[in-house]
């Protein structure tokens, strides 16, 4: 077996040359965003460059850092300034940097995003002075977009590994007390107490027990497993050993959607270097612990994210949940104890087992300790994964860290398909699990979608619930036939063919289907029609009664027109018009053939003068029909 401590004292060295290197250190961001951003192409235009040049820099693929809307990012180190960041990296300007900063020695013109130094250089801020990054507290993602995900070596160097030998040195049930002496609450969405979850695992005594990591995401909009596996491995992996010596586990699985092809492959290149290094198997470190670790990939199914879905579908079973108790740590997995955490909770237990309990309480607020990730998506400025103190308020997340919208601020929707959508006048809600349930939301893994007034909050509540209704295991009848009819009533509503008392109805199931499911995705499946009614009924009652959709979304409710008086004949609607329904000579007012139009919506996204317009158009006939 490997000497961790040699080991580690080569790491130390190997990252020092990084950080003060004699030739030139080039690093991409090499996660899902990065290489759907373009950041392949990006590697391929610097190799060239410094080949063309017979310029010498070592290339080092990391991970993302979070600011996923400025991908692809390159980071260029020098011997004699700090790391420097560059955003948006696209072919050409990676050859401009390449040649500018390399061989020109100069960086007045390239338009650095920030340097990775404790202060300014030249002129050039931290990077973490970045309005996106600044207000983060950076526990769980600490590494991420900084090392090579790939490199045991990095990982480490980065206090790697430190807290599993700190656990090892502990009892187990002194393992379980630090961490239940931090207040850490499940990050998968429930909020569990994770110590009280492990010790009712290790007070079942001796005996074969499992500790399952849950990869499991599948809410629409939602990466942060997926980011940290793919950016930083090692601490997922490092927090399931000290999670399986707490609890007294021999096996270990992680259950990861076969959609994370990245993210299985840094796993899987992971687990073999702790074998290598002693760190997987018989008697780790020479502790007597022993333990080994299995990926099984799911095929995508929603439900498995739920914890006895997720048992039966590892079992080789159809995932589908069962009625608790018993629990997963009393009968989990082939009925053994079980404990199932989420990636981001075992990603954080070993800062925990490293600084200590009182550190990490320092964070976040009382009863919601620490820190949460979150995916920040939609109508937003800055999009991408941002990790925050519990407690933060809505508005600092949205304004303060996203930018804001581009169009006026309408909802928010936390919690995935499942959670609800939060209006303007709660954005100084402070995130925890308390108050986001009592406004009738969720937590949830950490999703945040943001919604400007071009969203239509009907079709938004139709399309969560379409999703979960398809994605329902069909075990239960609240759920199985509960969310079809609710479904069926949101797209009558979409279509102008609902009669006046339909919102009760739909109220009416929601309220059912939410006190009688089996499993958590059924009893949370209606937050977003509950949610949208509570606070967005005038948009439902506008469809009903008026047969309209405000948000210009619902396409039976509306057609669109040219205002002559408005228009330029500037031809950018014509230029993306799919069908060729707007024509007209440049600069002279448009004319629209609704026979030809789509409702796409193209032309009144691209028109700057509010020259296209959305009227309402069955609302007389219906009138007729009712007549």
């Amino acid at each position: 077996m490997n000497d961790l401590k040699v080991i580690k004292e080569k790491s130390l060295k190997e990252w020092q040359l990084l950080r003060h290197p004699d030739e030139p250190v080039i690093y991409i961001g090499m996660a899902s965003c990065g290489i759907a951003a373009g950041a392949v192409k990006t590697k391929r235009v610097i190799q060239e460059t410094l080949e063309k040049y017979k310029l010498k820099a070592n290339i080092v693929e990391v991970g993302c850092i979070g600011t996923c809307y400025l991908e692809p990012i390159v980071d260029i180190s020098l011997k004699d300034h700090p790391r420097i960041s560059f955003g948006n990296v696209d072919e050409k300007r990676a050859d401009y940097i390449i040649k500018k900063v390399l061989l020109e020695k100069d960086l007045t013109k390239t338009r650095p995003l920030g340097h990775l130094g404790p202060e300014s250089y030249d002129g050039i801020p931290s990077l973490f002075e970045q309005p996106m990054l600044k207000p983060q507290v950076r526990i769980v993602t600490k590494n991420c977009g900084l090392i090579d995900p790939s490199n045991f070596m990095h990982y480490l160097a980065n206090d790697g590994y430190t807290g599993l030998s700190t656990a090892l040195k502990k009892e187990p049930v002194e393992v379980i007390e630090e961490i239940e002496a931090a207040g850490l609450r499940g990050r998968g969405g429930a909020g569990f107490p994770t110590g009280k979850k492990w010790r009712a695992c290790y007070d079942m005594g001796s005996g074969p027990k499992y500790l399952i990591c849950n990869a499991d995401e599948g809410d629409p909009g939602a990466f942060m497993n997926r980011l940290l596996i793919e950016s930083d491995p090692h601490a997922v992996l490092e927090g399931m050993l000290i999670a399986a010596y707490a609890i007294g586990a021999s096996q270990g699985f992680i259950y990861i959607r076969a959609e994370y092809p990245l993210a299985i492959l840094r796993l899987s290149k992971a687990l073999k270097q702790m074998e290598e290094y002693g760190l997987l198997g018989e008697n780790i470190l020479d502790s007597g612990f022993s333990f080994s670790i299995r990926i099984k990939k799911g095929a995508g199914a929603f439900v498995c994210g739920e914890e006895t879905s997720l048992i039966s579908s590892l079992e080789g079973k159809r995932g589908m949940p069962r009625t608790r108790p018993p629990y997963p740590t009393e009968s989990g997995y082939h009925g053994k104890p079980t404990v199932i955490n989420n990636v981001e909770t075992l990603g954080t237990v070993p800062h925990i087992l490293r600084n200590g309990a009182a550190w990490y309480r320092q964070f976040g607020v009382a009863g919601n300790y620490g820190t949460k990730t979150f995916s920040l998506v939609g109508k937003i400025r800055r999009s991408g994964l941002i990790e925050i103190p519990l407690g933060t308020s809505l508005r600092q997340i949205i304004f303060d860290i996203g930018g804001g919208t581009q169009k006026e601020f309408k909802a928010v929707q936390t919690g995935g398909p499942s959670g609800g959508c939060i209006p303007a006048e709660l954005l100084n809600t402070r995130v925890t699990y308390e108050t986001l349930a009592e406004i009738g939301s969720i937590m949830g893994s950490g999703g945040l979608i943001v919604m400007d007034t071009d969203t239509c909050i009907v079709d938004v509540a139709r399309y969560f619930l379409d999703f979960i209704q398809k994605e329902s295991c069909g075990k239960c009848t609240p759920c199985r036939v509960g969310t079809r009819h609710m479904v069926e009533m949101l797209e009558k509503i979409c279509s102008g063919e609902a009669d006046p008392g339909i919102l009760d109805k739909l109220e009416s199931m929601a309220g059912l289907v939410k006190s009688t499911s089996l499993c958590g995705l059924g009893q949370t499946a209606p937050n977003p029609v509950l949610t949208t009614l509570r606070y967005f009924r005038t948009e439902y009652v506008e469809h009903v009664n008026n047969y309209y959709c405000p948000a210009l979304v619902c396409r039976d409710l509306i057609e669109f027109t040219v205002i002559k008086e408005k228009c330029t004949g500037c031809q950018r609607c014509v230029s993306v018009c799919p069908t060729g329904a707007i024509t007209g000579p440049r600069s002279e007012p448009h004319n629209l053939d609704t026979s030809k139009c789509i409702k796409c919506r193209a032309c009144y996204e691209v028109c700057r003068f509010d020259a296209i317009a959305g009227n309402a158009i069955i609302i007389t006939s219906k009138k007729n029909d009712e007549n």
